[in-house]
């Protein structure tokens, strides 16, 4: 490997930095500073006084390798795409938090869609991104139909579908922590909230409930029951549904919300009939999203470790695109029931207040 002490001249004024420029400056091959650059394996070969001197160079010239060779010998693109319902919603970022933390770590780049629950889109958008040469998917809270070309990893996902990993929380566990909460304060008259069939978790999630609500010898008449129509993530979700059961006169002491997002509508709305949160009605929320800590009152709920959830299914994809190991269809995550200031023992029952 030849070298010298002092280097060559430097590239002239805009002359493009090349390796085959860098190898002429160093009087190095070409083969040995790629080697250097891209920590390729046999780089420990090179002694280190030449190893600093490519990258002392390379910092001066502020060169940086092709991206497109580097794919095309490597027949890597070095990123994923990433589908989201909505990039306001404080599920999905608390997740893409996670899945960016580790694709960074690992040199990977990631294009994200929002695809607003549309189903045209839902299906468009794994194409543009195929088109753009992505090696794999996430797909967080996004209701697949079938299955892709390449490797998909789900977080939120229940659908079993060839080609896909589920990252999913554990809802079975979930629904006892939090039925087992209001029950062990003293509450039986628990109204529920379910979600809408464009969640991917609704279905599931509701289906738990009962199976523990019955579990639990607890009733749970019509009544009780309201379900969420908005596909916006959005205070909105409870506001409107909760304004629904005062106003017809239901009979209830607490109140399982779908999400934190319709937990804060649901407080809102009892505030606005004159009842007090929790001392008249306790209020139970999911996800434990940053906002939930210091919502007034704080809010008891069911927390997803989203940014874990990220975590784990952009090393699972990348897992997956490397072929370096294989998973089950589904991968669980346990959750658990953080208690705060929005639930109490039920007290005494006083007149329903209407809004002013």
């Amino acid at each position: 490997m030849a070298k010298r002490t002092k280097s060559g001249t430097g590239p002239q004024p805009g002359q493009p930095i090349s390796l085959r420029t860098l190898g002429e400056y160093l009087n190095l091959s070409s083969a040995t500073i790629s080697l250097v650059l891209n920590n390729a394996p046999g780089v420990r070969s090179i002694p280190q006084e030449t190893r600093d001197r490519v990258t002392e160079a390379a910092a001066k010239f502020d060169y940086r390798p092709s991206f497109y060779a580097r794919s095309l010998r490597k027949r890597q693109t070095f990123s994923v795409g990433v589908l989201v319902p909505d990039l306001n919603d404080h599920y999905s970022t608390q997740v893409l938090t996670g899945v960016e933390e580790y694709l960074i770590e690992e040199g990977y780049f990631y294009l994200t869609a929002s695809h607003r629950r549309k189903p045209d889109l839902i299906e468009e958008y794994p194409r543009l991104l195929m088109d753009r040469s992505v090696e794999g998917f996430i797909l967080i809270d996004t209701v697949l139909e079938h299955s892709l070309k390449l490797p998909v990893v789900a977080v939120a996902g229940h659908r079993k579908i060839e080609g896909v990993t589920n990252v999913v929380l554990d809802q079975r566990r979930a629904a006892e922590l939090a039925l087992r909460h209001l029950v062990q304060l003293g509450h039986r008259k628990i109204a529920f909230m379910r979600g809408g069939s464009h969640s991917s978790d609704a279905d599931e999630r509701w289906e738990c409930q009962m199976t523990v609500a019955r579990d639990l010898k607890l009733e749970v008449p019509p009544e009780l029951t309201v379900q969420i129509q908005l596909r916006d993530s959005t205070p909105q979700l409870g506001f409107g549904l909760v304004n629904e059961l005062v106003d017809r006169g239901a009979d209830f002491t607490a109140v399982v919300c779908y999400n934190d997002e319709s937990a804060f509508g649901a407080i809102r709305a009892l505030v606005d009939h004159g009842l007090r949160v929790p001392e008249d009605v306790s209020v139970v929320g999911f996800d434990d999203i940053q906002g939930a800590a210091y919502h007034n009152p704080s809010l008891t709920t069911i927390r997803q470790p989203l940014r874990q959830m990220g975590v784990v299914a952009a090393r699972i994809l990348l897992q997956r695109i490397r072929g370096q190991a294989t998973f089950p269809d589904a991968v669980p995550i346990l959750p658990e029931l953080v208690i705060r200031e929005s639930t109490c023992p039920p007290g005494p029952r006083r007149a329903r207040g209407k809004r002013n």
